[in-house]
């Protein structure tokens, strides 16, 4: 099952004041941190995969740039922490034990 907002506990651990703290950190950077183009609509945390809600830790950002942020941070998870495969080593053949 993919993990996005709608399976992550991520949302529980954001600060009670979380909408607030959006607001103003889009107000602080209306524009796209990552393009510079793009209106900033997302409030993204720099450090991935980090529960600090400061100012100096986040960044506004718009969708499209946030999503492919997100894209490579994940990749980079899965790359340095691969899942264990079932295939076999190899061993020799049983007729020429």
């Amino acid at each position: 099952m993919p993990n996005n907002w709608h399976t992550s506990t991520r949302k529980s651990r954001l600060p009670r004041d979380w909408e607030k703290r959006r607001k103003q950190q889009l107000a602080m950077q209306p524009i796209c941190m990552i393009c510079g183009v793009r209106p900033s609509t997302v409030v993204d945390h720099i450090v991935p995969m980090t529960d600090r809600h400061e100012p100096e830790d986040l960044q506004g950002c718009c969708d499209p740039c946030h999503r492919q942020k997100t894209a490579k941070e994940a990749a980079a998870f899965r790359a340095a922490s691969p899942r264990p495969t079932r295939a076999r080593g190899d061993e020799p053949h049983p007729g020429l034990l």
